[in-house]
């Protein structure tokens, strides 16, 4: 893995909010190595002749006519939830 950019596993960990065992770092760290070293190999591609796209095939309008239409009725929309109140969804606290 000759060039291939410096990883940081435990930087990567981290971010992901991951707990890694050891082994787990070691395997992960080889699997994100060799995916950083296949995106340099694409780096070095000569696409000088390429014009930018940002889809491989044309893509065209596709959106419905926005109509106005009869929602979901509350009672099928909370179904499912694992907490409710005042006709909304309880959801844990999720700022630190």
């Amino acid at each position: 893995m000759a060039n291939a950019p410096a990883l940081d596993i435990d930087h990567v960990a981290k971010l992901a909010r991951l707990a890694l065992t050891p082994e787990e770092k070691a395997k992960y760290a080889q699997q994100l190595g060799d995916v950083l070293h296949h995106i340099a190999q694409l780096a070095k591609v000569d696409v000088s002749g390429v014009e930018p796209t940002a889809h491989a095939t044309p893509i065209f309008n596709v959106w419905q006519e926005d109509v106005a239409r009869p929602g979901l009725p509350v009672a099928d929309a909370l179904r499912n939830a694992p907490a409710q109140r005042d006709n909304m969804v309880i959801v844990p606290k999720v700022i630190e």
